[in-house]
């Protein structure tokens, strides 16, 4: 201490604080991986396939039958028109046209006649388009389209990331886009007029697979390159795009098959007041080639609907989803496997049926997929049918098989379900979603029974060391669903209320927020985007199943023997 008696400074060293990267940072780091660069490489050709099938170098036929031009059209360029064989001796003659000679006039519909000089002016034009023209028109084209795939790609980053982590989903789902545009494209010509058909049984089809909101995004980057390539108007891009809307924005769950012919006629309602309000706009008389358009608009609407509930069973198996449809045909108890589970292992099917009953309820409770985790909690312990000995609710009173083994080869024979159950579910080929709840029920729990033991034995002999426990823990993956995490939780509080002498509501109460804090804590729900307020939620749902399921019942007296 210093003479005069005052304390010593010590010199307290600075702390380095480290920030979070910023959102430029992350994105430089997540475009140092190969596996993003590889994902950005395929929707790179993507998007050269279809700027390659809209032809974006010229400029777009903008005529069709029956169109009726606002002011008179004329020629823009000189060229020759082949007429009619006079005679079948006769060399055909061709008639000149000079560049402001009128082609078609104002007011009067196009006929076959009148189109066909038009297309041949279109030729004529495009063969004398200078190279430098078509190349800035292209790079114009091809800068739409990277801008669109641009926001694209965020709404698919952060509206189904997992989408772009599976190498197969995320190429269908470009090849899906790529031949949706370049069938509307082609659909487009006379006499068909059908870029309806392949832009709806696009947009559904994403609607059902991935959801609406990424379905919107996706239909309104198809429907404005289809406008472009086409050489449509803003107000026929509105009308495709609100046909579109009208079909995407109902489809919600898919239960049955009509429903999506209902949302075919509804959408075809939809597309007739939109064609001819569009057609007016655009100066286009109240006559029969605008009704005739609107008719085969509610038309092309209609089939399209018809086509994607032919189409439905492949759209599940290409995109990897499961709709509500397929989910009521998993359900029925005659099943197969679940027939097997019965047979074998009863004590575990009866189990399955219950965690399905409160499974189903929690997750209707917080706004998920109740009817997809009722499912997955039927398949979710099949996997014990190959050693049903070995867990206890089949093992009727019996001494358990797991007192002449030591806990390792115990937690060996537990954790072993779940590999055996998702390897049962894809020799039956069961949807992937179903295989992902026999997966990610356990997550990476720690087996406690078993670690427990082994840590008593080892106290007993003496060994110092720790047991560690990553060779008692399930393998994973842990919950990525809000849905995979209700089964979990189901899962657990149904297994631990049958342990209870006294199931009252409080003890029950008590027991599944003790559980839920324990998955909490122990870091399950971290990669399944399940908040807390859900969670209690899926507490307060739990605990009334379980309650209303072990609830009180009256003492009725001994039967009087005669």
């Amino acid at each position: 201490m210093p003479p005069n008696g005052a304390r010593k400074r010590v010199r307290i060293p600075r702390v380095q604080l480290t920030l979070a990267p910023g959102a430029t940072a992350r994105v430089l780091g997540q475009l140092k991986r190969g596996s993003v660069l590889g994902r950005l490489a395929l929707a790179f050709v993507a998007l050269c396939a279809i700027w390659i099938s809209t032809r974006p170098w010229l400029p777009p036929f903008e005529y069709h039958l029956g169109y009726t031009p606002a002011r008179d059209v004329v020629a823009r360029v000189d060229f020759s028109k082949p007429n009619p064989l006079l005679s079948e001796t006769d060399l055909p003659t061709y008639r000149q046209y000079k560049a402001g000679d009128p082609l078609a006039s104002a007011g009067k519909p196009l006929k076959v006649e009148t189109l066909e000089l038009l297309r041949y002016e279109y030729l004529a034009y495009t063969e004398k388009l200078p190279l430098t023209r078509q190349v800035e028109r292209g790079l114009a084209v091809f800068g739409m389209m990277l801008v669109l795939a641009v926001v694209c790609g965020f709404a698919l980053y952060h509206r189904e990331p997992r989408l772009l982590a599976r190498w197969h989903r995320f190429a269908v789902m470009l090849l899906m886009l790529t031949l949706a545009v370049a069938a509307s494209v082609w659909a487009s010509q006379d006499p068909w007029r059908a870029e309806l058909v392949p832009l709806l049984v696009a947009a559904m089809t994403f609607g059902i697979a991935y959801g609406r909101e990424l379905a919107m995004v996706l239909a309104f980057s198809m429907a404005l390159v289809t406008a472009i390539a086409v050489g449509q108007s803003l107000g026929e891009f509105l009308m495709l795009m609100g046909v579109v809307s009208a079909a995407v924005l109902q489809l919600g769950r898919v239960r049955s098959r009509r429903k999506l012919i209902g949302v075919g006629f509804f959408a075809g309602l939809i597309a007739l007041p939109l064609t001819l309000g569009v057609g007016l706009l655009m100066d286009q008389p109240l006559g029969w080639p605008l009704l005739s358009d609107a008719l085969r608009n509610a038309m092309w609407t209609l089939l399209a609907g018809f086509l994607i509930t032919g189409l439905l069973p492949f759209i599940e198996g290409l995109c990897g989803v499961v709709t509500e449809i397929s989910l009521l045909e998993l359900a029925d108890v005659a099943h197969p496997l679940l027939q097997e589970l019965v047979r074998r292992a009863p004590g575990t099917y009866n189990h399955s049926i219950n965690v399905a009953s409160l499974a189903e309820a929690a997750a209707e409770a917080i706004g998920a997929r109740g009817l997809l985790v009722r499912v997955g909690a039927y398949f979710h312990d099949i996997g014990k049918m190959l050693k049903p000995a070995y867990f206890v609710e089949n093992q009727a009173g019996e001494n358990s098989r797991h007192d002449h083994l030591v806990p390792a080869m115990s937690t060996l024979i537990i954790i072993a379900h779940v590999k055996d159950g998702a390897d049962l579910a894809r020799q039956h080929r069961l949807p992937e979603p179903i295989v992902d709840f026999i997966e990610q029920h356990h997550g990476t729990t720690l087996v406690e029974y078993f670690y427990r033991r082994a840590s008593e034995q080892s106290e007993q002999d003496g060994e110092a060391a720790v047991v560690p426990e990553s060779s008692f823990r399930h393998p994973g993956p842990k919950p990525q669903t809000v849905e995979a995490a209700v089964l979990m939780l189901a899962d657990a509080v149904e297994s631990a209320a049958r342990t209870l002498v006294e199931p009252g509501s409080s003890c029950i109460e008590s027991l599944v927020h003790e559980l839920a804090m324990k998955r909490l804590l122990d870091g399950q729900f971290d990669e399944c985007g399940l908040t807390l307020k859900q969670l209690a939620t899926i507490e307060d749902s739990l605990s009334k199943s379980l309650i209303a399921m072990y609830h009180a019942r009256v003492k009725y007296p001994e039967q009087r023997t005669a």
